[in-house]
């Protein structure tokens, strides 16, 4: 477990990444379904930048910081869910796959933009070098929990973004059934995460792609 003033410090550098991680996440969800058809999200006011409109008391604010304070070796949290009215979209079937990438897309783009961050951190000239460390933590901060996200979200477990992209690709039968694991779809996660298969399957990917990000920052 950390102590208390490097948990101030870590919470400090998670605290921005984390928060834009699944707040933008969750605003392109609901931007792609506006551009598809439905209006849900954007009427609800929930397509917004202010994380005060997607905060989670539980999933942004106290389960990252209690997986910091137990230091597990993976740290991710989530958004309130943008509301999205499948039925409402022009091409329900087609449509639900293209929402559902929006998510990990998201996150994807900004594992480039802290990366940039990440190299930025360590280019500074002399005059602007004091904060060159919190660039750099805050960018590999940001590497790290957009690549948890973007893996974990593409799992083909519903409810999770894989979940409803392979219910959209798959063909009537077998879309069908995976359809209805959703309500036991968070379930189902937690037992991965509990027996160790969530970490065997992630793992490996992402630090693949993390190492490959870091390289490209300069690390």
């Amino acid at each position: 477990m950390l102590d208390t003033a490097q948990f101030i410090k870590t919470i400090a550098i998670w605290s921005i990444p984390v928060i834009f991680a699944i707040t933008v996440h969750e605003v392109a969800h609901g931007y792609v379904a506006w551009k598809h058809g439905d209006p849900t999200a954007m009427l609800m006011g929930r397509l917004t930048l202010n994380p005060l409109k997607h905060i989670d008391p539980f999933g942004t604010i106290l389960l990252p910081a209690l997986l910091l304070l137990l230091g597990s070796p993976f740290l991710f949290g989530y958004a309130k869910p943008v509301p999205v009215n499948f039925a409402g979209l022009r091409n329900p079937k087609r449509d639900m796959v293209l929402v559902a990438l929006a998510g990990p897309v998201a996150n994807l783009l900004m594992t480039f933009f802290w990366t940039l961050v990440l190299w930025t951190g360590a280019h500074l000239p002399g005059p602007l070098a004091y904060i060159s460390e919190p660039m750099q933590l805050m960018g590999v901060a940001g590497i790290t929990i957009n690549l948890i996200l973007m893996i974990l979200n593409m799992i083909p477990i519903p409810p999770l973004d894989g979940g409803r992209v392979a219910v959209g690709l798959l063909p009537g039968p077998a879309s069908d059934a995976l359809s209805r694991l959703e309500p036991y779809g968070f379930i189902i996660l937690i037992a991965l995460l509990f027996t160790g298969v969530l970490g065997t399957v992630m793992g490996p990917v992402f630090f693949l792609l993390r190492n490959v990000f870091l390289q490209m920052g300069g690390m």
